[in-house]
């Protein structure tokens, strides 16, 4: 990388830095603004409004908000998340419980959702203006239309319900055999593949294409090289930084639709944790939960940055 592309790369770098704070301030004064009192919620509609002033100020929640954001985000700086207002244990110690399942889950779904959707989308390009193409494309557009709710609620119903292949419930524990592993994890990893295959073969083919219409790749053609060759020698290698890209992109949408599968299947991640977190109004949970998407959703999306940069022709010149 010559040095315009390091600057380039750092620039990015600070603004994701500087989204982020925007982001943790943000997070912090609409979750204060949720309806309700912490406090109360903490010691129920029993409690006497002592006993609720008191915790109120045990928890500072009676301090100015501006005050309260400043100590909130030096402690997050220095590591200190907070303590649970329902359970009264660390933030830190109740999500990292959490986080292994919810990047169990997506690790499973990027291992099979970035091959088909390679494959779906070199097949495509290949085969570009025949009835399998446009098949295949208008596929992929109806799934990408589809809300990830109905994709999981008509999963369910064929799959667990009426088959009974798989259970309708991923309970996250270590099963004893790979065929039961298999089973808990299918449903929720086929609804989050559905969009994310879509997406990513859509663009995958649309990389290729624009390098098949290239003249080096037409002038090797007419050399006598095979279509596959050509594609898996010259058109795919410089079609890696768009292909890369749209796979950076479209795995930040997995932090999205995780939240609404982990609430569907029941199954025990950081997301599931936060809607739960929402509706007991504990606050330095919500809190964490919202900042560590963003933060995986800032770095995929600085990730997608760097390789656009580093696979610039014309920064590399």
């Amino acid at each position: 990388m010559n040095r315009s592309m390091l600057l380039l790369i750092a620039r990015r770098c600070g603004a994701g830095v500087l989204t982020l704070l925007i982001v943790s301030a943000v997070v912090f004064f609409i979750t204060s603004l949720l309806p309700g009192d912490a406090a109360q919620m903490v010691l129920g509609q029993s409690a006497t409004p002592e006993t609720v002033a008191a915790l109120r100020q045990q928890l500072g929640l009676d301090q100015p908000l501006l005050m309260r954001y400043l100590h909130w985000l030096t402690g997050m700086l220095h590591g200190d998340f907070g303590t649970s207002f329902a359970s009264h244990l660390p933030v830190s110690q109740l999500v990292a419980q959490r986080l292994p399942a919810t990047f169990e889950l997506a690790g499973l779904t990027t291992l099979v959702s970035v091959p088909l959707a390679l494959l779906i989308g070199l097949t495509a390009a290949m085969k570009r203006g025949s009835r399998f193409d446009r098949g295949l494309m208008m596929a992929t557009l109806a799934v990408v239309a589809v809300p990830e709710f109905l994709v999981a609620t008509v999963a369910v119903i064929i799959f667990a319900v009426r088959l009974h292949w798989v259970p309708a419930m991923s309970p996250g524990t270590p099963p004893a055999d790979l065929l039961s592993y298999l089973r808990n994890y299918a449903l929720p990893v086929l609804t989050l593949c559905c969009v994310l295959v879509a997406q990513m073969a859509r663009m995958t083919r649309s990389a290729l294409i624009n390098q098949m219409d290239s003249p080096y790749l037409e002038m090797t053609l007419l050399k006598g090289v095979s279509p596959l060759r050509a594609i898996l020698r010259h058109a795919l290698p410089n079609a890696v930084g768009p292909i890369a890209n749209a796979i950076s992109l479209s795995l930040s949408y997995l932090f999205g639709g995780v939240i609404i599968i982990e609430s569907i299947f029941s199954y025990p991640g950081v997301a599931s944790q936060l809607v739960d977190a929402v509706s007991n109004r504990d606050l330095p949970v919500v809190q964490l939960c919202v900042m560590l998407f963003a933060v995986c959703y800032l770095l995929l999306l600085l990730l997608a940055d760097i390789l656009t940069i580093a696979f610039n022709p014309k920064g590399r010149g």
